[in-house]
C-alpha cells in the first residue's frame, strides 16, 4: 500500500511492518498506540522504525492513518474527565463527612 508520512511516499505492506518491528522493545505508550503482533507501540515508535525518519518530522495521525488502511489495530487515549478542584472549605467538609441526620 502506498501511503505518504511527512511528505514522503512510502510502500508499505503488514507483513514488511511485522518484519521491521521483530525484535524492536515497546516503549511505554503515552499516546495513541499500534498493536503489532501481541505488542502494543506507541504511534511515533512505530514510524520511527518504519520510515526511518525522527519523530519530530512526522505526525502521530499521519502514522496512525496508515497502520488503520494495513488493517492494524491502533488506539488513541480516551479523553479523561476534568478533575473537580475543591476549595479549602469544600475539601476539609469532605475529609469530615456528611452530618448524621437524626
Amino acid at each position: 500500500m502506498r501511503c505518504v508520512i511527512a511528505r514522503f511516499p512510502f510502500e508499505l505492506t503488514k507483513g514488511g511492518v511485522l518484519e521491521s518491528m521483530k525484535g524492536i522493545k515497546p516503549e511505554p505508550v503515552t499516546g495513541g498506540s499500534a498493536t503489532i503482533g501481541r505488542r502494543h507501540y506507541p504511534v511515533k515508535q512505530v514510524g520511527q522504525v518504519i520510515t526511518r525518519q525522527d519523530r519530530r518530522d512526522f505526525s502521530a495521525a499521519e502514522v496512525l492513518r496508515a497502520r488503520t488502511q494495513l488493517g492494524f489495530t491502533c488506539r488513541t487515549l480516551p479523553k479523561t474527565a476534568p478533575v473537580r478542584i475543591l476549595s479549602p472549605l469544600q475539601q476539609a467538609s469532605a475529609m469530615l463527612g456528611t452530618p448524621v441526620s437524626v
